[in-house]
């Protein structure tokens, strides 16, 4: 059974919330402050996160952030009450995986977590590939993060996951369209800046001068190209 950690202070919305996904199979655990949130998140041994941005003793993205720091890979979906861009662009450059802005339907919210539930079982499924390589960095699929000169990048399961897809499409053109429906795992999502957003931070970690990219590639008015052609063989 799935466990899901709900983290909400709306007491309605959580019962809501709680009553929805414990009749779709899911095994609900609940924290009504950012506190109680973290600490079930490091030890309650969730699959996935609904983590709600304004939250009482500790806000949604510095809970974000701790949970980042010991459990990259834990898929996180915020909820805000906020439609502003600027918002959501704080979200996923903490490292959440997805969000989602109120007022939701529970089905639509649902679905996000399906979607990131798949991308996490394509993940573990991948690791019979074992590592791949960009570069100096070594992709791990086992322990689902990169290593650059032997150092952990901390990356994400969504960061994770885009290169992996992108590893599997070595040296085609993938289109934005592409990383929402194969990776995010539907095709609604809001805006392709989130794409953007992704490929700056995937630049940061994995090149030497993210300004001048010499593997993570715009194909201008395209989408993004993952190139290997300059790379030494082993």
């Amino acid at each position: 059974m799935t466990r899901l950690l709900i983290v909400e202070d709306d007491s309605k919305m959580l019962k809501g919330l709680k009553m929805f996904f414990g009749s779709q199979g899911y095994e609900v655990m609940e924290a009504a402050d950012g506190e109680a949130g973290l600490e079930k998140a490091l030890n309650g041994s969730p699959d996935i996160m609904i983590l709600d941005i304004m939250l009482p003793k500790m806000n949604g993205f510095d809970v974000c952030k701790n949970v980042r720091l010991k459990k990259p890979s834990l898929p996180i979906i915020l909820l805000t009450a906020k439609g502003e861009e600027v918002d959501k662009v704080v979200g996923l450059e903490i490292g959440a995986d997805d969000y989602v802005v109120k007022p939701f339907s529970p089905k639509e919210l649902e679905a996000r977590v399906r979607a990131l539930l798949r991308r996490r079982r394509l993940s573990e499924e991948r690791k019979t590939r074992e590592t791949a390589k960009i570069g100096e960095v070594k992709l791990d699929y086992g322990k689902m993060d990169g290593f650059k000169n032997g150092e952990p990048l901390h990356l994400t399961s969504l960061e994770f996951q885009v290169l992996a897809y992108l590893v599997d499409h070595e040296g085609e053109v993938v289109s934005r369209d592409d990383l929402l429906d194969k990776v995010w795992g539907y095709d609604t999502f809001p805006t392709t800046r989130t794409i953007d957003t992704h490929m700056l931070h995937l630049r940061q970690k994995i090149e030497d001068d993210p300004k001048n990219p010499v593997y993570l590639k715009t194909a201008h008015g395209k989408g993004y190209i993952l190139d290997l052609s300059g790379m030494a063989t082993e």
